[in-house]
């Protein structure tokens, strides 16, 4: 029976007859009855296929156009609303039931006519953590995923070295959560400021008893038991194609999740059918050439329709022609040359581990302070460097401008000057590079730091100094004081004690030109990208700030350095 004209969707083929895709809209029901929107998209020529799932809290209906592609491509499309967003049935708790409906809707497809019973899921964020819940429940016909920039740990997508991806959450929260009718979203430049953290929900306009539950559980306990899937990942059988960006706040996450599965899946085969693309791209930009200030060139386009039409050709088609084919496990894009390298394995072998070690006289504060970023390490006590942390006054994650106030939160590349102007910062130089110098790997700083309160919070950047001044952040990390040895079990810091502390910057690749120069910023805060550290050591429901006197030290014994996978 031929659908309603209403729901027919007409592609034209360049060159050939109009062809014609049909949409049909079903209610899936779930093993409680709750029933979600769910459209099915079907080329007239195809009776029997692979299925392509997409379960979005994004409106179903937005991915029409991917849709009809792979329906020309010869597979069956189905997009789902997730429960309570949109067109379905129930209430919407971020991730709550995916695992358990992303099952349910999978073994709804098995069992239709037009399946072939092998199903992949694709989509990015939301989008692609839904494909790692449901494959840690095993559903059968399940045969791929392609997951974007997205994490298996929920506490770690919204943690980050005890601090909170602030900025992050809240956008996303005050755009998608169940609000009021008629509430609006509050002044995000206001409600990002709000303390103590519990409040955020009501800075942004409205409770939300979940995301309360979320900030006032900073460490990784029992309360992350159910969405923490890491432990999980090596049971599955499942080919996975990760695809991220430096610059996209989940790229440890799925870096992470690509070396779990290719280096710790129980199953061989999943070991080898596992594909890592990591590109300069931050978490709205997969795919672009331009990423915030800086262009990196035609090479840095991808089409990511193409990389999932073969993953799935050669993993639900099963054809011949896609196995032949082969793949390098890891794709990955060096900024700087800008050019593409691959490799068997992340961190690429043939590099070493290389310490850049801090230097100053005292007075490392601002990029016009004294600040010297060396291979050498110091032979001979040098006084530290002190900076004064206010919580009412963060250093910004981005120079502030009319353009770019508070809330809009970059992530990805633009120019640091102005931020390294402020004293608040402290700002380590190279020399100009006499030949390039190349890197590719997971980057972290190791610090001696004190401070005069029970915590404080270090935020480090790796900076891209070019001829003209232009200071390009590669990557960047954070470490909240009481968390330096354990997550689980936070300790205050001594006032005037000395700690070795190391912070994760992340996945980075990058080759600093000749006459460029490497920095290294520090600071107390990288306010909004994380959350404020109020200094006091009391916790989310504490509005007191206190200002902290932040210390770091560089001397035999202590040294200070900045480590990077260089290639020798």
């Amino acid at each position: 029976m031929k659908a309603p004209a209403s729901l027919l969707v007409f592609i034209a083929l360049c060159g050939s007859a109009t062809a014609e895709v049909r949409v049909e809209t079903v209610a899936v029901p779930m093993r409680d009855g709750i029933k979600l929107a769910t459209d099915i998209y079907r080329d007239d020529a195809v009776s029997k296929a692979p299925v392509v799932l997409m379960r979005t809290p994004y409106d179903r209906t937005k991915a029409k156009g991917i849709a009809e592609r792979f329906a020309k491509a010869g597979y069956i499309f189905v997009a789902q609303d997730c429960r309570g967003t949109r067109a379905s049935e129930g209430v919407m708790a971020p991730y709550n039931h995916e695992g358990q409906d992303g099952y349910d809707t999978i073994e709804w497809i098995t069992r239709r006519p037009w399946s072939t019973g092998r199903v992949g899921m694709m989509g990015g964020s939301y989008v692609g953590a839904v494909q790692w819940q449901a494959a840690a429940e095993h559903p059968p016909g399940l045969a791929a995923i392609a997951p974007q920039a997205t994490w298996s740990s929920f506490y770690r997508n919204i943690y980050l070295g005890g601090s909170v991806r602030l900025a992050l959450i809240a956008s996303w929260i005050a755009g998608t959560s169940s609000k009021p009718k008629g509430v609006k979203p509050a002044d995000m430049n206001v409600a990002l400021m709000r303390l103590p953290l519990s409040d955020v929900d009501e800075a942004i306009g409205w409770p939300m008893p979940w995301l309360d539950a979320f900030l006032t559980h900073p460490e990784p306990n029992g309360f992350w038991t159910r969405l923490d899937l890491t432990p999980r990942l090596p049971e599955l059988k499942l080919p996975a194609l990760h695809v991220v960006g430096y610059y996209d706040f989940f790229s440890r996450e799925s870096v992470g999740n690509f070396m779990i599965m290719q280096k710790q899946a129980r199953d061989p085969e999943t070991r080898r059918q596992q594909r890592l693309v990591l590109g300069p791209w931050d978490h709205g930009s997969v795919g672009k050439t331009k990423v915030a200030d800086i262009e990196f060139g035609p090479a840095a386009a991808v089409d990511t329709f193409a990389l999932q039409l073969d993953w799935f050709d050669r993993h639900l088609k099963q054809e011949a022609a896609a196995f032949a084919k082969p793949f390098p496990p890891v794709r990955y894009f060096s900024m700087g040359d800008n050019v593409w390298r691959e490799a068997q394995t992340w961190p690429p072998e043939g590099f070493t581990a290389t310490s850049f070690y801090l230097h100053s006289a005292g007075k490392a504060n601002t990029r016009q302070g004294n600040g010297r970023l060396t291979r050498d390490a110091p032979i001979t006590d040098q006084p530290s460097d002190h900076f004064r942390a206010d919580p009412e006054n963060p250093a910004p994650s981005h120079p502030v401008t009319e353009a770019r106030p508070i809330k809009a939160a970059v992530w990805g590349p633009v120019d640091q000057r102005a931020t390294e102007d402020r004293d608040d910062v402290l700002v380590y130089t190279s020399e100009p590079v006499t030949e390039p110098l190349a890197f590719a790997g997971n980057a972290e700083a190791k610090l001696h730091v004190s401070t005069d309160t029970p915590d404080a919070d270090w935020a480090v950047k790796l900076i891209d100094v070019h001829p003209d001044g232009f200071a390009q952040n590669l990557a960047r990390g954070i470490l909240r004081g009481r968390y330096r040895t354990s997550l689980l079990k936070p300790e205050l810091m001594q006032p005037g004690k000395v700690y070795e502390i190391t912070v994760d910057l992340g996945p980075v690749a990058a080759t600093i030109a000749q006459g460029h120069r490497l920095r290294v910023d520090i600071s107390g805060a990288d306010f909004p990208l994380y959350d404020r550290n109020p200094n006091t050591g009391a916790g989310p429901f504490d509005a007191r700030t206190v200002i902290a006197t932040e210390s770091v030290h560089h001397r035999p014994g202590a040294l200070s350095r900045i480590i990077l996978p260089c290639r020798p």
